[in-house]
């Protein structure tokens, strides 16, 4: 199982940032996929989830209205739409399948979302 995040970086508050993060290693149109965002110090947090099907999504509260994940199962790839962001959205933001399944018990390389005026 591979996966490879980007689309991180600098935003202003009130900016946006789309993540991408392309899955290999295991068949991705039959997973629910994730978001979980990580600063330092502290545990991954799950921000956002979809089903495999995209017919289900969920999202924490702090993001909300300002945050979409989608998916193209097509292309093996997971979305996360960033909009409106914060200074407390700042973090290395990671995918990942259901972490009680083996195949997703590491995690990939991240990609760090800085959000500073």
């Amino acid at each position: 199982v591979q996966l490879v995040e980007s689309g991180g970086g600098l935003a202003q508050p009130g900016g946006s940032l789309r993540l991408s993060c392309v899955a290999s290693g295991f068949t991705f149109s039959t997973h629910d996929m994730r978001w979980y965002r990580q600063t330092p110090g502290q545990e991954h947090e799950l921000v956002a989830s979809s089903t495999s099907t995209s017919s289900r999504t969920n999202y924490i509260d702090s993001v909300k209205g300002r945050f979409t994940i989608s998916r193209d199962n097509d292309k093996n790839t997971l979305y996360l739409q960033m909009n409106d962001l914060k200074v407390e959205d700042t973090a290395f933001y990671y995918c990942s399948g259901p972490r009680y399944l083996p195949i997703f018990a590491s995690w990939g390389q991240g990609t760090q979302v800085t959000v500073s005026a």
